[in-house]
């Protein structure tokens, strides 16, 4: 195979899921980040299991971060949320009103989408994400990660 074949393979994989992207309907993205959302939760759980605790809180910010867009999407007009990553930037854009202990935790949630993506930021991080305290953030996770999904 030449490098013009794989250059028409890559433009045909490309067109067709940017037209998938256009036909899909407002539930079938909404769908899609909660879907992405649950994966995520899953992938969790083994890292925690696995005692990778840094990685599993990475990976619960980014099961909120997905509830959190399917909650944009919803109720906005375009199906596509921002890229940003910050939990209360997007759940402020929503009709979603967390209460102060929601929205304090939520800005708690943001570090670990840092630290899992910065390594010089992963010292501070390693040195205090113990057992306890990953089951104690991912339990709290949880009772969020049920209200943003009961709300949908």
């Amino acid at each position: 195979m030449n490098i013009e074949n794989v250059r028409t393979i890559v433009l045909q994989v490309i067109f067709v899921t940017i037209l998938a992207l256009w036909i899909m309907t407002k539930n079938e993205f909404m769908q899609y980040w909660v879907v992405s959302a649950l994966k995520d939760w899953d992938a969790c759980d083994i890292l925690y299991k696995g005692k990778s605790y840094v990685h599993a809180l990475f990976f619960a910010h980014l099961t909120l971060e997905k509830l959190c867009k399917a909650h944009w999407v919803k109720n906005h007009i375009s199906n596509h949320p921002p890229r940003i990553h910050n939990l209360l930037s997007i759940i402020d854009k929503t009709i979603m009103k967390p209460d102060n202990e929601q929205r304090a935790f939520l800005e708690k949630m943001n570090a670990f989408q840092m630290e899992g993506r910065y390594p010089d930021y992963n010292n501070i991080i390693y040195n205090t994400s113990n057992k306890n305290f990953t089951q104690d953030v991912l339990n709290q996770v949880n009772t969020i990660r049920e209200w943003l999904l009961i709300n949908l």
